[in-house]
């Protein structure tokens, strides 16, 4: 414990939160509207308030204080003073505890109880606390600096990603340590993953509504205390975030990079009439977008009960700092922003120039991978492909178009098509290349791979909301029986849909992303909305994995081989199907089983083909070897006979290199064909071919 202050000095504004310079410690506070911070000391365990020491200065709308002699490890809470005027947005209480948004390091929890939600009860009993963090030493890893075309995205939950796994140690598994190990990191390298994008891991609010069900915050999507790590994923309680950063390091070793899921549309505080905890009793008025006509309401963009006001200059500053803080604290590679376009809206409309996006981008710090789920619920709020330039976004309709043409929905060959060569529509402008492009088939927020043809219809009744939470519209199908079966034929058809899938991703223009477990078949029991299920509906399932998985997860490592070793599936320019000024045929074409390009009918139909002149896609001004790959998409059930295309430029041979009918089969044995010969091309399967030179 800390010798109770006897001087306090004015201190800094330059920097918010709690610092230590190895003397003392500064605190500094952003509050517009307050009119007095007090700054509450409390005993190591969080449970004593020692003494309220008022902040002596105040620099524009900073209040700050330097105590000298005080050492990492203070307790420490902060009441604000000022009006309770709802209808002007101010909602102080000094007699509610509030946590500094800065916060590094957490003691205790959130107890939902009155003392937290009375207005007249001081909630210092009740509320979680911030220690005064001791800086970081030692040195970090280096960034790896994956090459955007070679990146291969694997999103996990940062606890149930090894929960299950009996290879990690039994005491680490769902840490920070777990994900860390030599174990769990062998299977990333093992399936070619360079990139993990990871949950949210700032500090998260325990649900009370979810306590009360026996359910948990599992997926972490109510930020708490963005410049602190989830205490409950350490293994060591006394050293979070020196355990997180060693994770970090661990898989920089490996040459994975770590980009984080972050969360800055809304805060974990909710609805305006839910107890402040942090922003709404330090600065209402400024943190959240309040209605114009009546500003004791929020503006409610996100589904959440609130939203950010990244407009005001103050949360802007808060944003960049957290984001800062995980590069240089932790060295973190990147950042997945949850509803992004909240970001953008200047103040009220969406603007891909608007401040955030271009402070974000003059700050040297933050040359960091960029990625928007580009959408909220808001008007105007799906802007899929209207980010800035730099930054890359998650393509929902990816995952639509890929799920509906394999389900057999008529007409969606010519959308397939355009996925497949980078959804160009959308990209292809401002000088984006196809990997701003992030390709899915399933996400956290879904069905798995395996429940994407295994239910009709999502089963969430474990998370109390009698099914209604989750998403309808799946396109999803069970092929004759909902959910677990013994029959055969259904399951040999479920396998085969899921290869399909999966070797669409990956025959794609584009970044990649596969969701944990996909590769070998987990499942959530028809649960498409996991958000509360920690446990083994939401964990990845990999102490139970099959045959079935087995071979899955061999096939999609076959995927991932074969589109490292072939980089016209990994094009920095988007394909347009232009020829070339020497006769050679276009950097990327589209053929029918006759063998001929597509004609308006032909796209109507249930197979079709993408041929890619690697030669050009390589080499724009180089000659004309004859090199090509080409992938044929049969959705039909009946085996479609394709007549292989004549390539312009010298002569050469076909091979199958991949089919998903075959999943097994050997490349290296296959037959070779000449220009214009009829293959067969199994019912509901993508085969590829890749043409060579002849000897």
């Amino acid at each position: 414990m800390n010798p109770t202050p006897t001087t306090t000095q004015n201190g800094s504004a330059d920097k918010l939160g709690a610092r230590f310079d190895g003397k003392g410690v500064n605190f500094a506070l952003f509050s517009a509207h307050a009119e007095k911070v007090e700054l509450c000391l409390f005993s190591d365990d969080g449970k004593t308030e020692l003494q309220r020491i008022p902040l002596p200065a105040k620099t524009g709308d900073i209040f700050h204080g330097y105590i000298p002699d005080m050492k990492p490890g203070q307790v420490y809470g902060y009441r604000v003073h000022g009006p309770q005027d709802p209808a002007q947005g101010h909602l102080f209480n000094p007699k509610k505890l509030l946590l500094d948004p800065y916060a590094e390091e957490l003691v205790g929890m959130v107890h939902w109880n009155e003392q937290l939600t009375d207005a007249t009860q001081d909630s210092a009993a009740s509320m979680i606390k911030a220690r005064v963090a001791k800086p970081l030493s030692g040195p970090k890893s280096k960034s790896p600096q994956i090459n955007p075309q070679k990146r291969i995205v694997m999103e996990m939950h940062p606890k149930g990603i090894s929960m299950t796994d009996p290879d990690v140690p039994e005491a680490l598994r769902g840490t920070y340590a777990g994900l860390a190990t030599p174990e769990a990191i062998a299977k990333l390298k093992e399936m070619r993953i360079t990139s993990v994008e990871l949950l949210p891991v700032m500090a998260k609010l325990a649900d009370d509504r979810l306590e009360n069900l026996n359910l948990a915050n599992y997926w972490g999507y109510d930020t708490l205390a963005p410049f602190s790590p989830e205490p409950s994923y350490a293994h060591d309680k006394n050293d979070v975030r020196g355990e997180f950063r060693r994770m970090v390091d661990a898989l920089h070793d490996a040459g994975i990079e770590v980009i984080l899921d972050v969360v800055f549309n809304h805060t974990a505080e909710g609805p305006v009439t839910a107890p402040p905890l942090s922003y709404r009793g330090i600065d209402n008025a400024s943190y959240y977008r309040l209605q114009p006509q009546d500003k004791s309401k929020y503006i409610d963009e996100t589904g959440c009960g609130n939203t950010l006001d990244t407009a005001n200059p103050a949360v802007r500053r808060m944003v960049l700092d957290s984001l800062r803080h995980w590069v240089e604290t932790y060295g973190v590679d990147g950042f997945r922003f949850d509803l992004a376009p909240v970001l953008g809206r200047d103040p009220y409309a969406f603007d891909k120039n608007a401040a955030f996006f271009k402070e974000f981008a003059a700050d040297p710090v933050l040359s960091t991978v960029k990625i928007a789920e580009p959408w909220d619920i808001g008007a105007g709020g799906y802007q899929l492909g209207n980010f800035p330039p730099d930054w890359q976004e998650w393509n929902d309709k990816f995952r639509d178009d890929v799920r509906r043409f394999w389900r057999g929905d008529a007409d969606t060959t010519a959308a397939l098509a355009a996925r497949l060569s980078g959804s160009s529509k959308e990209f292809d402008k401002d000088g984006r290349k196809p990997q701003a492009s992030i390709n899915m088939i399933t996400c956290h927020d879904g069905f798995t791979l395996h429940d994407v043809v295994s239910y009709n219809g999502k089963h969430n009744m474990n998370n109390g909301e009698q099914n209604r939470d989750g998403n309808n519209n799946n396109n999803s199908s069970n092929y004759g029986i909902e959910g677990k079966t013994d029959n055969v034929a259904v399951n040999a058809h479920r396998e085969r849909q899921k290869r399909n899938m999966l070797a669409t991703l990956f025959l794609a223009q584009g970044t990649p992303m596969i969701l944990a477990g996909d590769e070998h078949g987990n499942t959530q029991n028809g649960n498409n909305n996991t958000y509360c299920q920690d446990n083994e509906i939401g964990w990845v399932n990999k102490d139970t994995i099959d045959d079935n998985g087995k071979k899955l997860k061999s096939f999609t490592q076959k995927l991932i081989e074969f589109r490292e070793n072939h980089p016209a599936l990994n094009a920095g320019k988007f394909l347009h199907g232009q020829k070339p000024a020497n006769g050679a045929d276009p950097d990327i074409s589209w053929h029918a089983p006759a063998g001929k390009k597509m004609a308006d009918l032909d796209w109507q139909g249930d197979c079709f083909a993408m041929m890619l002149n690697e030669d050009i896609i390589a080499a724009p001004q180089a000659a004309d070897k004859g090199q090509r790959l080409m992938a044929v998409f049969n959705k039909s059930a009946k085996p479609v006979s394709f007549h292989l295309p004549k390539a312009q430029g010298a002569q050469g041979l076909w091979q199958r290199q991949i089919d998903s009918g075959t999943p097994d089969m050997d490349a290296s044995t296959a037959p070779k064909y000449k220009d214009g010969q009829v293959v067969e091309i199994a019912p509901h399967s993508v085969t590829v071919f890749v043409r060579k030179p002849a000897p």
